[in-house]
Order: structure tokens, then C-alpha cells, then sequence
């Protein structure tokens, strides 16, 4: 039985979600090829990724392939519940997610999910992961293995893997081309400046943005900032992507320097910490703080508290905090996700692509299970391939092919 906040919101729910497939063309062709071949028929799989109308889709593919799934969300502020509540009316879909969660309920709705004792997990952030490698770790021996979606739970797959910890094989979805490339740059750089803005709504352009990480994600916050017309300034621990960043035409510097600059700052690195005390106490009055990294932990809010004379809520998802000298900081969405928390996440073509890597990954691992081993795997290069091509093809793209003695060119050069 499903755990949501209210039933009676499922018409809209569906509604969404019936919009997004008419946009997901290539998780409608993996949804078909699964109704036929029921893959999953017997398999049970465990879901946290923010729950909204194209995870709702994903699982409802999942589901067509003949699968059990127990979902929720991966972020208490994500989580739609008119789609919860339209999902939870689905056959082989159970839903234990709410807006606005507490940390308590946020924990338990993941042990909910847990509960159908997975073979296979599809996690974003690795809270499936951590809950299966500490207090139901019972559990690990039976799972098969599963994908993660975000650059923050690979980087907790990765230590894991280097201290041998690691319970199960996981598949690195964040890592593939078809995801990195797009769904990072593109549909992390689009989202993000529509929570923003319908959040705000205010001028980008004349604006000076700090994005703090010159990762994908940080790549496509940036040169959409520049395209709306903003100063842009990068900050970075790590001197490639700073050469990068310069070589792209943003100026580079420490955050302290740039904390006294910025209109509008945004974080996308996946530390903590990356925004505290003293660079608040050096911001303009009225500046704007944005987080789009996984957890709420790169803005500190703890120090904003302890430094502010009090806050309140300026505008829906807006919490604005006065300072002694009487200067305001304004902080979106609590710092948590600002695209899923104060929008409606990444484009539907985008998550079009992820979600038919997690859906082709899903049956790689179900296929395969017996000869993976207890590691951090890539997404193999033909399903990259596949997604990339199906994607073309819904554009209406076509590619050359090589001819015979064309690989036998490179063939040859390659020995």
C-alpha cells in the first residue's frame, strides 16, 4: 500500500504525466519493447529519484516490463504529490513520498521502499546505498545491483569502491556520455534558470552570477547565464576547470573575492561548505543564493542562522535573512535543489535520455548480475550508443555510416 500525502490530487498528476510521455519519445520506445518482452517479470526493484511527472514515467516503464516497483523521492522538496498520487494508482507501483517531508519521514519513506526487498536499485544521491550498506544491509545480498543518476552518489560509489566496501555492483548512469553531456550541461543549465526565475522573477541580464564548480553542471548554469546576459564569474578548486572556465571567457577567482561582486550565487560542486560565514558577511544587500548541488549542505545555512538578526519568508520559496548592518541575503528553496524544489526539474527531452540509460541499464544488470562484480561500472558503450541514436532519431536526424574500407583504415591504425 502506498504512502502519499493525498489520494484526491491524482487528476493533475496525471495529467502531467501524460504531457511528459507525449515528450519522452525514447522511453516510449523502450515502454513498448518492454510491454513485449516483460523483462522484469518477477524482478523487484527500489526507486529514489526526485518524484515528479518523468520519474513517474520511468517508473511506470519499468512497471510495463513486468517489474515491482517501490518508489520515492530523493529530496524531501522534490516530490510532486499530485504525481505521487497518480503513480500510487498504478498496477506493480507502490509510492511512499510526500512534500515537504521531515528528515524522519524522509528516512522512513526510504526504508518503505526498501521493504519489497529489492533485486535491482535506481538511486539518485545514494541514499538507497548508504540505508543498504548501514541499517539494512540484510538486504544487500539479495540485490543484483543497480544505477546511480547523480555526480554525489558516484562520488559515494567511488569511496566505497576504493575501501572495498562496496556491497553490490552499481552502474555509473552520471558517467555515461548520454547523460554528462546533455542531461549535466543542457538540462541541468536550463532548469536550473527556470527555478530561478519563476522563482524571483527577476532581470538576469546586468547581473553579475557567481557559479561555484566548473564541472558539466556548472558548465551549462554558466553559458546560460552569459546568454541571458549576466557578468559571470566562476569559482574552482580544481586548475583545469579553472583554465577551462578561462578559456571559455569567464573570469576566475576565490570565492571571497567573488563574494563581494555577486548579484546571484549558485553552487554546483557537491562539497560542503562552499558558501559560509565569511563570505556572507562580505555580500552586497539583496543578493540572491541558489544550490544545485544534490544535497543542502553547499550554502551553510547553520552559520546564515547564526549570523542573522532574524528571517522570514519574502516570497514563496524565498526565506530572506537580515543582517546586523541591515544588509538582506536572500536564500531559494531552503538551499536544497533549486530546479526540483522551486521548479519542475530538468526539460522532458532530457530526462528522456537518463531515464532510457537507466531503463536499458536496469535489464544490463539483471542480464549480467552473475559475472559483475563488487565495483563501480560504466554505462557499456552500445547502450550509450543506442540512447544517442534513438535520440537523433526522434529529432529527425540522420548520420553517416563508415563504409567497409573506411574501418579497415582505422582498424589498421589502431593495431
Amino acid at each position: 500500500m502506498s504512502v502519499i500525502r493525498d489520494k484526491s490530487l491524482y487528476p493533475s498528476g496525471i495529467k502531467k504525466i501524460e504531457w511528459v510521455k507525449n515528450n519522452m519519445r525514447l522511453l516510449g520506445v523502450i515502454s513498448e519493447d518492454f510491454k513485449k518482452r516483460r523483462p522484469f517479470e518477477g524482478v523487484n526493484i527500489a526507486v529514489s529519484i526526485h518524484l515528479e511527472a518523468k520519474t513517474a514515467y520511468f517508473a511506470k516503464t519499468l512497471a510495463t516490463g513486468g517489474a515491482k516497483v517501490a518508489i520515492t523521492g530523493s529530496n524531501p522538496l522534490s516530490t510532486q504529490d499530485d504525481i505521487a498520487a497518480a503513480l500510487a494508482l498504478e498496477e506493480g507501483i507502490s509510492v511512499y513520498a510526500w512534500h515537504g517531508a521531515s528528515e524522519d519521514e524522509y528516512t522512513r519513506h526510504l526504508n518503505m521502499a526498501l521493504d519489497i526487498k529489492p533485486d535491482i536499485i535506481i538511486d539518485d544521491g545514494g541514499d538507497l546505498v548508504g540505508l543498504l550498506h548501514g541499517e539494512r544491509r540484510e538486504l544487500a545480498k539479495k540485490i543484483y545491483g543497480g544505477c546511480e543518476e547523480t555526480t554525489t552518489g558516484v562520488m559515494r560509489l567511488r569511496a566505497k569502491e576504493r575501501d572495498k566496501s562496496l556491497l553490490f555492483p552499481m552502474i555509473s548512469v552520471n558517467d555515461a556520455k548520454c547523460k554528462y553531456l546533455f542531461d549535466n550541461r543542457y538540462g541541468t543549465g536550463q532548469s536550473v534558470w527556470d527555478g530561478i526565475n519563476r522563482t524571483t522573477n527577476l532581470m538576469v541580464c546586468g547581473k553579475t552570477v557567481v557559479v561555484a564548480g566548473y564541472g558539466w553542471c556548472g558548465k551549462g548554469v554558466a553559458m546560460r547565464a552569459k546568454g541571458l546576459g549576466a557578468k559571470v564569474i566562476i569559482t574552482e578548486v580544481s586548475p583545469l576547470a579553472a583554465i577551462e572556465a578561462v578559456m571559455d571567457g569567464f573570469t576566475v577567482m576565490p570565492m571571497i573575492e567573488a563574494a563581494k561582486l555577486g548579484d546571484l550565487f549558485i553552487t554546483l560542486t557537491g562539497c560542503k561548505r562552499v558558501i559560509g560565514k565569511e563570505h556572507f558577511a562580505v555580500m552586497k544587500d539583496g543578493v540572491i543564493l541558489a544550490n544545485a548541488g544534490h544535497f543542502d549542505v553547499e550554502i551553510c545555512i547553520p552559520e546564515l542562522e547564526e549570523i542573522s538578526v532574524s528571517s522570514h519568508e519574502a516570497r514563496k520559496n524565498i526565506t530572506e535573512y537580515l543582517q546586523k548592518d541591515g544588509r538582506r541575503i536572500n536564500l531559494l528553496a531552503e538551499g536544497r535543489l533549486v530546479n526540483l524544489a522551486a521548479g519542475d526539474g530538468h526539460p522532458a527531452e532530457i530526462m528522456d535520455m537518463s531515464f532510457a540509460l537507466q531503463s536499458l541499464c536496469a535489464e544490463y544488470i539483471l542480464k549480467n548480475h552473475k559475472s559483475l562484480t563488487k565495483k563501480v561500472y560504466g554505462v557499456p558503450d552500445e547502450i550509450n550508443e543506442y540512447v544517442a541514436m534513438l535520440r537523433l532519431k526522434a529529432f529527425g536526424v540522420d548520420i553517416d555510416s563508415l563504409t567497409d574500407s573506411q574501418k579497415e583504415y582505422l582498424e589498421a591504425r589502431q593495431v
